[in-house]
């Protein structure tokens, strides 16, 4: 059975009604915004209206995951997310960081963030280490395929879901061996990482079987490739902005397959959607 709680470092979030994580990004070469929202001032506005549309969760990334994206140094990745972090952590609202570097990590949970969200799912040196060394903070983590330099050129081979799932469990049983509270972990199965559209689309179908392992999951389909090409018209995709239909609907169906948080740009359309749906929810 799955946790309805998840403990994060200031806050216990109930998830007994699906929440909304509105994603910033803190990055010039953002796959979704291309930059729009990298300086400061105008992330911080982008936020606040991310809030105001009726995100619950802020999920603030310093470095692009697109795939092909170049890495970014520590310092620079530091230099993009701290200050960000430092007003945000104000609004008495929960704050998770992408990341996967543990400075990052470490710097951001030293100032009170209260999720670590990694696309590595703690398997870069030391990162373990840090998540397992704070006393309560969340921790989403993420099954990926390769790496973003390599996922598109050596995608995924076989059925997705098992492997999926196998990743996951391991991650998990490392993250518990360490002391880790169960309440404080959820699952990611990390659509578009390396996968193809079929295997991206049965983990959507087969989603609820992620359940199994009694974490809660985060689906984050949001303006994803596997949307461009469904809804491509004459064999041409959407651009990223133009998918926000496409992104809702994988967002309804993956609360309706048991996700309980939904990680998407598009914070309003995607509250507005979940509201009629909570409404006929029997």
């Amino acid at each position: 059975m799955t946790q309805p709680i998840w403990q994060t470092s200031r806050f216990a979030i109930d998830l007994t009604q699906p929440k909304v994580m509105g994603i910033v990004n803190l990055t010039p070469d953002s796959f979704s915004d291309g930059g729009l929202h990298s300086t400061l001032s105008i992330a911080l506005e982008n936020a606040q209206t991310l809030l105001a549309q009726g995100a619950d969760i802020l999920d603030i990334g310093g470095e692009s995951s697109r795939p092909g994206a170049e890495p970014v140094s520590v310092e620079e990745e530091l230099k993009r997310v701290l200050p960000f972090l430092q007003e945000a952590l104000t609004w008495n609202v929960p704050v998770s960081v992408d990341t996967y570097k543990p400075e990052v990590m470490q710097a951001a949970l030293d100032l009170g963030a209260d999720v670590v969200n990694d696309i590595w799912a703690l398997r870069q040196p030391g990162a373990l280490q840090v998540v397992a060394r704070h006393p309560q903070c969340g921790v989403c983590l993420m099954h990926m395929h390769q790496e973003p330099l390599t996922m598109l050129a050596q995608p995924m081979t076989g059925d997705a879901l098992p492997l999926v799932k196998d990743f996951l469990t391991q991650q998990i049983l490392k993250l518990r061996h360490s002391g880790v509270q169960a309440n404080r972990i959820v699952l990611d199965p990390g659509i578009g990482f390396g996968k193809t559209l079929e295997q991206n689309l049965s983990l959507l179908q087969r989603q609820s079987e992620l359940l199994s392992l009694g974490h809660p999951l985060m689906a984050g389909w949001s303006r994803k490739g596997t949307l461009g090409k469904l809804t491509a018209i004459q064999g041409k995709a959407p651009e990223p902005k133009d998918r926000v239909g496409a992104s809702v609907a994988a967002a309804l169906i993956a609360v309706q397959n048991g996700a309980s948080v939904v990680r998407v740009h598009d914070v309003k359309e995607t509250v507005q959607a979940l509201r009629v749906w909570q409404a006929l929810k029997i």
